[in-house]
């Protein structure tokens, strides 16, 4: 369950109503790295958490300040918005308010949909997207995409902060831009304790590690003939799993296999010179009789 203290973890109170800030803050709100999507990552990725304990705890305690983070934005934007839609029209020369609040830079939707609060959505006004997240129930890889996430977020919320000369608006970026500079080093440690507690081998994502092209792992493949990409650190010497590197200019492939498709079903009107044979009919009926197949097959590469 979920308890709600009628305070903000830290305080949003701008000097002054700001309605083009306000546009500008909702990518910090609603955008692919804003904090909405990092509230509904870690908790899909707590709620989905198999390791009771420390683990799950500490994803559940930071996905809950993340839904703080996201009421105190919220708050922020409610109040650079306070008298937002005459301001914006007074200063944009045009006798329409709608038109003027896009002159202006400010979001008509301010006005019209939400009257005068934050929206789910970013600053161009494209709605929040649960694609953003990535909740896998493996800990290695979502801890990886909780650092990028941090570190991208943090860069939007450096870049608004630039923007503005608001003192009580920096004053809670400062904060926020500190949590996010915390929470990169959290999720890094947590991979350091994933390694320690022996839940994971080393910091690389490893499943079927004991399949993999083992030379595959180790090269660097360059496709350009004037390529400096040799000269990294990661096309050199000894790889983290402890191999040696290899660096391979002017990569050529490995297969004469062709990128074609199959000879497309004739009912389907694509253009088609013949060269590869007569096309299959993908009928529902056909489709369903190699859906069949396809379970036989397995079946008898089970009993094999």
């Amino acid at each position: 369950m979920f308890k709600h203290v009628d305070y903000l973890q830290f305080q949003a109170k701008p000097e002054k109503p700001d309605a083009l800030l306000a546009a500008k803050m909702q990518e910090l709100v609603g955008g692919q790295f804003g904090e909405m999507t990092v509230m509904m990552q870690y908790l899909w990725q707590g709620w989905s958490c198999r390791v009771p304990g420390k683990y799950k705890d500490m994803i559940m305690d930071i996905a809950t300040e993340e839904i703080g983070h996201v009421e105190m934005l919220t708050t922020m934007l409610a109040r650079l918005l306070e008298g937002a839609p005459s301001v914006a029209t007074e200063k944009a020369a045009a006798a329409n308010p709608l038109l003027a609040a896009v002159l202006g830079g400010q979001s008509p939707q301010h006005a019209i949909v939400s009257g005068g609060s934050a929206l789910p959505r970013d600053s161009q006004g494209v709605p929040w997207n649960a694609g953003y997240i990535a909740a896998s129930g493996n800990l290695l890889t979502d801890f990886r995409s909780n650092v990028a996430a941090e570190a991208q977020s943090r860069l939007m919320t450096s870049r608004v902060y630039n923007m503005t000369d608001d003192r009580g608006v920096k004053d809670m970026l400062q904060f926020n831009l500190a949590r996010d500079t915390y929470h990169q080093q959290q999720w890094l440690l947590g991979i350091e304790n994933l390694i320690a507690d022996g839940l994971v081998e080393d910091e690389i994502e490893g499943s079927n590690r004991g399949d993999e092209k083992e030379f595959a792992r180790r090269t660097f493949y360059s496709f350009d003939p004037e390529s400096t990409a040799g000269e990294g650190r990661w096309a050199q010497g000894q790889s983290l799993l402890g191999e040696q590197l290899e660096y391979v200019p002017d990569a050529q492939p490995l297969t004469d296999d062709k990128p074609l498709g199959p000879a497309p079903d004739p009912k389907l009107y694509v253009t088609y010179d013949g060269s590869m044979g007569k096309g299959k009919p993908g009928t529902g009926a056909g489709a369903h009789a190699q859906g069949l197949a396809n379970v036989v097959n397995k079946v008898k590469g089970a009993l094999d």
